[in-house]
C-alpha cells in the first residue's frame, strides 16, 4: 500500500474543527486557564503544535553542521562522555583519569587538581595525549604552563580550561595572541545561574551578554574577532524541564552564531562549543537514588539539544565525595544513551517537531532580547557590577522555592513522597552538603532536624493518623498528611477506628483526625474528653481546612494541615512544641 493511499484514511482536520471539539469539551470553562500553560520563562505553550505553527520560522532546512547551527554545530552526531576527577594530587588524578578512559570516559574535566610547575602538568597530560582534557581550575600561571607546554609538544587532542576571561581582560587579549592550536583557553559559564535560580531563557541570555561583552572587549583590545571566538568554550546546567531544555542549548547555538556575525566573524567561528552538566540544583539528600533518574533525563535532554560535551553527575555527590561506583553509574548512565539507547546516531533528532521547533524560535528571541536589555543598560559586566543581574536572579529563585516549599513543583523523596524511616545523617558530609545552592535544601534541614534530635537521644515524634467515617474522605486525609508529615522525618502510622476510646489508647506524640469535615466536630469534642480521662495530652489535629474550624479549636483541636498550609512553617512549628531544637 502506498502511503498516498494509507494517509487518505484520514482525511485533514482543521485547527478550527479541533478548537471547536475541544471548546464543547471544556463545558464553558476557561480555554487560557484549562489548557495554556505559562512557564518560568513567560511563554505561554499551547496544548498542541501543527504545521502552520512553524510558517515564516527561519532555518528550519538547515542541515547538522550548517549555520546558525540549529540543529549542531558539527555534521555528525554525539558527543563527548565528560567524567569528572576531583582528586587534588596530579598522579593520582591522573590514575583515575586513565582509569575512567578505560571503563568509558572520552573527555576527562579535572576539577580540583593542584598544578605547580611543568612537571605537574606533565605527570597529570600521561597517556591522555589522545582524550580531550578540561582544567576547570586554570589561573594565570598554570594557562601559561599549559601555553609553553603545547608549542613544545602538541597534543592530538583538544584541552581547554575554565578561566574567566572577563575576571582580566588585558589577560585575555594576551593568551589569545599567544596560544597555540589545540587550546581552548577560556569558558563562559551559564551553569552557575542555573544554580542560582535562573529559567532556561535569563541562563542563555546572560551567558549571551556576557560573550557578547566580551567580543566586544576583545575588539576593543584589536584582538580578531574569530580568534576570540573560537578562544571560548560555554557551558550550561541542564534541569529537569525536558523540552526546555533541549530547546535551550538548540536557541543559544543560534543567537551565539549570530552575535559573532554581527561581529564580523566568518561563520566557521561562529560555532559555539557547548558543555552540558546535569544540574546540582536538582538534586537531593533523600532518597538519592532517584538523583540517577533525575540526571538521566537531564542527559537526554543535553544529547537531544547537541551538547558537544555531557557530564552527569554521580548521584551522591550533594552530600559526600562520589565513590567509584557511583561515578561508574553517573558514567554508564551516558554509555548507555549512547550506546544502548543510539542517541548518538541521529544529529538533532527533535527536528521537525513543531512543539520544539516553535519553543526553540521562543526561547532564541526572548534569549536575544535579554541580552539587548543588558546591553542597553551598559553590558553584562556594568549590570553583573550593580547587581542587577543578582536581583534578576532573586526573584526567578524565590518563585521557584515558593513553589518547592508549598509542594506545587513536586521533588519525589523529599516533600513529596518521602520514605520516613530514611535516614541520611551518618551519610551526609556537612561541608558537602551546605557547598551550594540547590532546591531542597530547606526541607532537607527540616528532616535533618529531626534526625539530630533523635541521634542524641530524642524521640521521633510518633504521628498517629486516625482514619474514621466517610471511606472516601478519610483515605484522601490520611494520604495527605501522611506525605505531608513524612517530609519532616516524622513517624507515620495510619489506622482505622470505629470507638472513640480506641484512638485515645494509642500512644502517639501528635493526633491526626482523617474524616469528612461534618464527622470532626462530634469525634474532637468526644476525643477530647476520653484523652482527659486518661490524663494525656496528646495534641489533637484535624486534616482538612473545615468551617468550623473555632468549634473545633474550643474542642481541643490544636491545628489544622491542608493544602494552604505552609509546609516549613507548619512542620517547624510542631518540631518546636515536641522539644525539636536546632
Amino acid at each position: 500500500m502506498s502511503t498516498q493511499n494509507l494517509l487518505s484514511e484520514f482525511p485533514p482536520i482543521s485547527t478550527q474543527s479541533w478548537e471547536e471539539i475541544i471548546q464543547r469539551d471544556l463545558k464553558g470553562a476557561d480555554y487560557a486557564k484549562k489548557l495554556l500553560w505559562q512557564s518560568d520563562e513567560g511563554l505561554r505553550i499551547k496544548p498542541y503544535y501543527r504545521a502552520e505553527d512553524i510558517e515564516g520560522l527561519q532555518y528550519l532546512d538547515s542541515a547538522p553542521g550548517d549555520f546558525p547551527y540549529l540543529r549542531g554545530s558539527q555534521p555528525k552526531a554525539g558527543w563527548h562522555i565528560c567524567e569528572e576527577i576531583e582528586t587534588i594530587d596530579p598522579a593520582e588524578a591522573n590514575r583515575t583519569a586513565c582509569s575512567a578512559v578505560t571503563a568509558g570516559a572520552e573527555k576527562i574535566i579535572f576539577v580540583n587538581v593542584a598544578i605547580e610547575d611543568a612537571s605537574d602538568l606533565e605527570i597529570l597530560d600521561a597517556n591522555l595525549c589522545e582524550i580531550p582534557v578540561h582544567q576547570q581550575n586554570a589561573d594565570e600561571p598554570q594557562l601559561r604552563l599549559l601555553i609553553d607546554r603545547l608549542k613544545k609538544r602538541p597534543r592530538l587532542a583538544p584541552i581547554s580550561t575554565g578561566w574567566d576571561p572577563l575576571s582580566n581582560l588585558d589577560l585575555a587579549a594576551e593568551i589569545i595572541r599567544i596560544s597555540p592550536p589545540g587550546l581552548v583557553p577560556f569558558t563562559i559559564s551559564g551553569e552557575e545561574f542555573e544554580e542560582s535560580g535562573a529559567t532556561a531563557v535569563e541562563e542563555a541570555g546572560f551567558t549571551l551578554a556576557a560573550a557578547v561583552d566580551f567580543l566586544a572587549e576583545m575588539q576593543s583590545r584589536e584582538v580578531d574577532v574569530d580568534g576570540a571566538a573560537a578562544s571560548v568554550r560555554f557551558s550550561f546546567a541542564i534541569g529537569s524541564n525536558f523540552f526546555f531544555e533541549i530547546a535551550k542549548l538548540r536557541a543559544f547555538r543560534m543567537v551565539w552564531a549570530q552575535a559573532v556575525e554581527v561581529f564580523g566573524g566568518v561563520r566557521e567561528s561562529a560555532k559555539a562549543y557547548s558543555h552540558a552538566r546535569t544540574s546540582r540544583w536538582k538534586k537531593t539528600a533523600y532518597d538519592p537514588h532517584v538523583n540517577i533518574l533525575r540526571a538521566t533525563t537531564e542527559a537526554m535532554s543535553a544529547a537531544l539539544g547537541g551538547a558537544d560535551s555531557i557530564s552527569v553527575a554521580p548521584f551522591d555527590e550533594c552530600y559526600k565525595t562520589p565513590d567509584e561506583a557511583s561515578r561508574r553509574l553517573a558514567r554508564n548512565t551516558q554509555i548507555l544513551l549512547k550506546e544502548e539507547a543510539l542517541l548518538s546516531r541521529v544529529s538533532d533528532a527533535g527536528a521537525g517537531s513543531y512543539y520544539l521547533e516553535v519553543l526553540t524560535d521562543s526561547i532564541a528571541q526572548e534569549t536575544w532580547k535579554s541580552m539587548q536589555g543588558i546591553e542597553s543598560a551598559g553590558g553584562y559586566r556594568k549590570a553583573h557590577a550593580a547587581k542587577q543581574i543578582e536581583q534578576i536572579l532573586e526573584r526567578s529563585r524565590t518563585a521557584k522555592e515558593k513553589a518547592i516549599t508549598s509542594r506545587a513543583r513536586v521533588f519525589a523523596g523529599t516533600n513529596k513522597f518521602a520514605n520516613p524511616s530514611e535516614k541520611a545523617l551518618d551519610r551526609i558530609d556537612p561541608a558537602r552538603i551546605d557547598s551550594g545552592r540547590r532546591a531542597t535544601t530547606i526541607y532537607e534541614q527540616l528532616r535533618l532536624r529531626t534526625e539530630a534530635h533523635v541521634a542524641k537521644g530524642g524521640n521521633c515524634p510518633r504521628v498517629l493518623l486516625a482514619e474514621f467515617g466517610d471511606a472516601k474522605m478519610r483515605a484522601a486525609r490520611s494520604g495527605f498528611a501522611s506525605d505531608f508529615f513524612a517530609s519532616a522525618g516524622f513517624e507515620i502510622v495510619t489506622q482505622q477506628f470505629s470507638q472513640i476510646e480506641d484512638i485515645a489508647a494509642i500512644d502517639a506524640d501528635l493526633i491526626v483526625l482523617c474524616s469528612s469535615d461534618a464527622a470532626y466536630l462530634g469525634t474532637a469534642s468526644l476525643l477530647s474528653s476520653a484523652l482527659q480521662s486518661r490524663r494525656r495530652e496528646t495534641p489533637m489535629l484535624v486534616a482538612g481546612n473545615p468551617e468550623t474550624k473555632e468549634h473545633l479549636h474550643a474542642a481541643g483541636v490544636a491545628d489544622f494541615v491542608h493544602l494552604r498550609s505552609n509546609p516549613i512553617e507548619f512542620l517547624s512549628r510542631w518540631q518546636q512544641q515536641l522539644g525539636i531544637k536546632d
